[in-house]
């Protein structure tokens, strides 16, 4: 009974010492606990301020007084605020919930392997012709037409694609010759990747549709296996897998939810 007692009031004294107060700002209490936490992190900040209990104590005062303020002058209910906190609140959620599955995610080489078989990294160059993000049928025509007209010259002198590229391309690649280098599939829009997949080096796409408008896409290269940079494909596969669950867990949550949609935006 008395050992069940020291333990009872050691841990008493425990909870007391966290509860502790180490400052008040307009009555809000910060506590011992609080800027123990703040102060351990504030340490693994490198930057030009000496980090002190000191200094750590006046940024949490700081804080508070920054806080207050804010809700008074009622910027907690302003809606660009409301929406990065929601925000915040929606990766703090799958942060918790999915931490320990996004956790045991391993990517193997044989992974990199099997996925490079149908991902290649090409290295290709463009000619581009825009459209505005939301064009009227009159651009989009018009860019296509464009577009169908510089492919009919590059069919008739293959040879002068970057000389065509240099003098027609909107992208910032046209000094190049619109070469954009080598680009894992990953950085390439998925309809531009999938018109040069499987092509061999020379081959030359129609115009493909994209956000960025009509392109016209030469094949300069292609990867070996032995070539890549392996941990950067591990990143890649690390991605899908992460997507895959964080899409899983999004359709179990939608099967308790009651969810209307009206007529699809167009």
């Amino acid at each position: 009974m008395k050992k069940l007692f020291v333990v009872l009031a050691a841990t008493m004294m425990v909870a007391s010492a966290q509860a502790q107060v180490v400052a008040t700002v307009n009555g809000r209490q910060i506590t011992k606990k609080q800027f123990e936490e703040y102060h351990l992190q504030n340490l693994k900040n490198i930057g030009s301020r000496k980090i002190t209990k000191e200094v750590s104590l006046q940024d949490l005062i700081n804080r508070e007084l920054g806080i207050q303020k804010a809700k008074k002058s009622g910027l907690d209910k302003d809606a660009e605020v409301i929406a990065k906190q929601e925000d915040i609140l929606y990766h703090a959620q799958i942060s918790k919930d999915l931490e320990g599955e996004l956790q045991k995610i391993d990517v193997s080489d044989d992974d990199v392997k099997k996925y490079y078989e149908t991902s290649k990294e090409y290295r290709t160059a463009h000619i581009v012709t825009r459209v505005p993000v939301d064009p009227t049928p009159e651009q989009v025509k018009s860019a296509y037409t464009a577009s169908v007209e510089i492919y009919s010259a590059i069919q008739k002198s293959p040879e002068d694609f970057a000389k065509i590229a240099n003098k027609f391309s909107q992208s910032s690649a046209a000094p190049m010759g619109g070469d954009l280098g080598f680009q894992p599939p990953t950085r390439l829009a998925p309809e531009y990747f999938e018109a040069i997949k499987g092509q061999k080096v020379g081959f030359v796409s129609k115009p493909v549709r994209t956000q960025m408008g009509f392109h016209v896409i030469k094949v300069l290269g292609a990867k070996s296996y032995d070539q890549i940079d392996k941990n950067l494909y591990k990143k890649i596969i690390y991605d899908i897998k992460r997507d895959a669950i964080i899409e899983n867990y999004f359709k179990n949550l939608a099967k308790g939810a009651d969810i209307k949609t009206g007529p699809t935006p167009i």
